[in-house]
């Protein structure tokens, strides 16, 4: 008959030991600066969500009073609000999956309210503090590009 008594397995101390010596060693942390620029698209993601769904409720007339309706503004105000109601959106998608076309969609959002904010203040007012907003926003994310395009071999 067979012999019960020896072991069926060899002892696993070795694998284990080795694999608890490996974890604790600290490695370098090589891709600090990409997992920074995620963060922020995500922190974006969030404040374009939170803008596009603010346009949205003046579209549907969830804020604002009855002198303030959408239909009694202007043509071109309604026309940018909807056009920002659904670019801000989509940027959000694209910003929350880190994707390069959600970067490329949320400039686009920037530059388009830099410019109507600037360039045609009839519209929404002209408020530099948005303006100022943005251009923080677009310099964050272009420094934290470049880091992150530096941590990685050409």
């Amino acid at each position: 008959m067979s012999d019960t008594s020896a072991p069926r397995d060899p002892p696993r101390d070795n694998a284990m030991s080795a694999a608890a010596i490996a974890s604790d060693r600290i490695e370098p942390d090589d891709n600090a600066w990409t997992r920074r620029l995620v963060f922020f698209l995500r922190i974006m993601a969030v404040v374009s969500i939170a803008k596009g769904l603010y346009h949205w409720a003046q579209v549907t007339g969830f804020i604002g009073g009855e002198e303030e309706a959408f239909e009694n503004q202007s043509m071109a105000w309604q026309t940018a609000t909807i056009y920002f109601a659904v670019i801000e959106l989509v940027a959000a998608v694209g910003l929350w999956l880190a994707t390069p076309w959600g970067a490329v969609v949320w400039l686009t959002t920037v530059v388009s309210m830099a410019v109507i904010e600037l360039m045609f203040p009839g519209i929404y007012g002209g408020s530099l503090t948005v303006v100022g907003f943005e251009a923080v926003m677009l310099a964050a994310y272009l420094a934290l590009a470049w880091m992150a395009a530096r941590e990685r071999p050409p």
